[in-house]
């Protein structure tokens, strides 16, 4: 997804939510936001979705909401994900266009090997 908000996470109505610069991700911060298994669920619904920006609500957790919150929390601070606010709903959108500019094949690499993980203890 292509991010056109600013990271620093300027929205409407003065609601906004910090976010790092592309220059101020950092590789080990990405590899722990991806490390929890609800937080990489989270990103791989997000890099197959056809929508740019999901709600939070389009997330079907297993968890309560404010560990929901704290898990976008953790991937929005990473520089995984960018959260701007559209009226009342906070929608969340993939950084790829920053993590592939930093870290070449990455994503994709990390998503990959989740998928074959899925298909080797069946859980795909």
């Amino acid at each position: 997804m292509t991010t056109a908000a600013p990271h620093t996470g300027t929205a409407v109505g003065g609601r906004t939510l910090a976010h790092p610069e592309r220059e101020e991700i950092r590789l080990e911060a990405v590899l722990h936001a991806l490390s929890d298994p609800m937080r990489l669920a989270v990103v791989r619904e997000m890099a197959t979705s056809e929508e740019a920006e999901l709600s939070c609500s389009a997330f079907d957790l297993p968890v309560t909401k404010s560990t929901t919150t704290h898990h976008f929390r953790v991937l929005r601070e990473a520089g995984v994900i960018v959260q701007v606010y559209r009226g009342t709903a906070k929608l969340n959108g993939l950084r790829r266009d920053d993590l592939d500019a930093l870290f070449p094949g990455l994503l994709d690499a990390v998503l990959d090997a989740a998928d074959r993980q899925d298909a080797r203890l069946g859980e795909g």
